[in-house]
């Protein structure tokens, strides 16, 4: 069996940041859209939920800028000087979900306080059933390119899109119960439901978990 020689080698992880360059460009598209959408149609409806998947996708654009950036360090000084970045990179992340953990605690906590509810979107629920089967391939690919790249950043974003998808599952749920039943409390708790997720992903991506550290 042939062993690859340290110029294949470079040669098929430059392949393969390529790759993981295009999943990060279609994320940048696709969150754009999500977040103007889920923020406009949440203030709209005054919908915790909807506004809060909405900031979850500006969260998600800044790791997809984030992961740009570090990919082009590798691409430019090499991977040893691109892992400091990543460590930076990793806590940036964990930090921002932390941030949209308490913001939807503190609101959800007012809502149910002030018995303030809302409206059913149209627009939010169709954009949350498009969200799921293109979070659920994206966080796919992410990876497994973060597997075999043994990249902690890139991982840290895959979980994202994983938030992601289960976010947009749960905001379905309650605007299909709101539809339903039309209790002005279902916002509130429903918005709560998606603090684990947050917390959860945060703190792995924070703590900088080894993701593939056989790679390393």
């Amino acid at each position: 069996m042939s062993i690859a020689s340290p110029d294949e080698t470079i040669r098929d992880r430059t392949v393969m940041i390529h790759q993981a360059f295009w999943l990060e460009y279609l994320t940048l598209a696709w969150m754009t859209v999500e977040a103007a959408v889920a923020t406009v149609s949440g203030i709209a409806a005054n919908s915790l939920t909807l506004v809060a998947f909405g900031i979850d996708s500006v969260i998600e654009l800044a790791s997809a800028g984030i992961l740009v950036w570090r990919l082009t360090v590798e691409l430019r000084r090499g991977q040893m000087f691109a892992e400091g970045a990543e460590q930076k990179a990793s806590r940036i992340g964990g930090g921002l979900l932390f941030v949209l953990a308490a913001y939807v605690v503190v609101s959800a906590g007012w809502k149910l306080w002030t018995h303030q509810g809302a409206e059913f979107s149209l627009p939010g629920l169709i954009l949350c059933v498009l969200a799921v089967p293109i979070m659920y391939f994206l966080s796919l690919r992410k990876l497994a390119l973060a597997e075999t790249l043994g990249s902690r950043a890139l991982k840290a974003d895959a979980v994202e899109s994983i938030t992601c998808g289960w976010l947009s599952l749960v905001v379905v749920a309650a605007l299909i119960v709101q539809l339903g039943i039309g209790a002005w409390w279902v916002d509130a708790v429903a918005s709560l439901g998606i603090v684990w997720f947050l917390i959860r992903e945060g703190r792995e991506a924070w703590s900088g978990q080894e993701c593939c550290a056989h790679q390393h």
